[in-house]
């Protein structure tokens, strides 16, 4: 099941994120404590809350970044959601990608205008969304979904954010390995549970030169899928990495990193597609001892069978402590 064919000029994105409020807008509400109420902006409705009520006609016409009074005599911020604002805040079906590691993505897999994206799997929607952003509607973001209520949810955010279906965006319902169809691809995102599954459908979709990003949550998973693309044969030497985000608190003298930090959310792994018939030049690491341990070994960490392992402060005249 596909979507409206990329650039047809049928479909284009009716949101306009500039200018002055307009009916069918989404306004972030902010009140003098931080906290963020998001409404749409509908003629002759009124925004309610225990401290009173704000007319939409008031803000309707008014520029970004005006303040309007409640009845009860609160004052709100109006503005108009960032993209980050709006992902973290979507319906969600599964967990969307943080806005850190999309933005990540977006710079470590160089995605560009017009370029030709492949998304395996589009989840809630939020990634989708900064790729659109990043290709714009000259580029192709073609979004690979198993789960059909996933991609509901991911169709609906996305067509809410933009105002409309983005010409740029094409979503398949459908496994990744099992229905790609496109050839000749830029970037390759895969955002999902098994991505080496995928990579030798992903080599013979991307051109020479073209890159995959992996966003995986595990280190387990960030080392299986780093090992297959080494054992491909068809890709350079990945890289992979993890970003931790954290704000600051800054009032007068008191100045000090906040109390709550986004930490882990995932790690990137990215490779870059050889040309074909091109045989990797062999990498010079220096792995630690016992990291590739030689066949019929043991892995590290794993105990010989039959044979007793020494527990903490034990000796040959002591038994283990429990």
């Amino acid at each position: 099941m596909s979507e409206p064919q990329p650039n047809d000029p049928t479909h284009s994105p009716g949101r306009i994120p500039h200018g002055p409020f307009r009916p069918g807008d989404q306004v972030q509400l902010t009140d003098p404590k931080g906290r963020i109420n998001t409404i749409t902006l509908q003629t002759g409705k009124l925004y309610h809350s225990h401290k009173g009520s704000v007319p939409h006609d008031d803000i309707i016409g008014s520029p970004e970044g005006t303040v309007f009074r409640s009845t009860g005599g609160t004052e709100y911020l109006a503005f108009r959601p960032l993209l980050a604002d709006f992902t973290l805040r979507m319906p969600r079906g599964a967990a969307v990608v943080y806005p850190k590691d999309a933005a990540q993505i977006i710079a470590m897999a160089d995605i560009f205008p017009g370029a030709r994206v492949i998304e395996a799997g589009a989840g809630s929607g939020a990634l989708t969304c900064f790729l659109l952003r990043a290709v714009g509607e000259h580029g192709l973001v073609s979004s690979y979904e198993r789960r059909p209520d996933f991609a509901d949810i991911a169709r609906a955010n996305v067509e809410k954010f933009f105002g409309a279906p983005h010409p740029a965006w094409r979503l398949t319902v459908g496994s990744l390995e099992d229905a790609l169809a496109e050839t000749d691809v830029d970037r390759v995102v895969l955002d999902m549970l098994a991505p080496w599954e995928t990579l030798d459908a992903v080599a013979k979709a991307l051109i020479p030169g073209g890159m995959v990003c992996a966003y995986i949550a595990t280190t387990t998973q960030m080392s299986r899928v780093v090992e297959d693309l080494r054992a491909n044969g068809r890709f350079a030497e990945p890289q992979a990495s993890e970003t931790m985000l954290r704000t600051w608190h800054v009032d007068g003298l008191a100045v000090r990193p906040d109390h709550r930090m986004v930490g882990h959310t995932g790690f990137l792994v990215t490779a870059r597609r050889l040309a074909d018939g091109v045989t990797p030049p062999a990498r010079r690491r220096r792995p630690a001892k016992g990291a590739h341990p030689a066949p019929g070994q043991n892995s590290p960490g794993q105990d010989t069978p039959g044979q007793d392992t020494p527990g903490r402060n034990a000796t040959p005249d002591r038994p283990a402590e429990s």
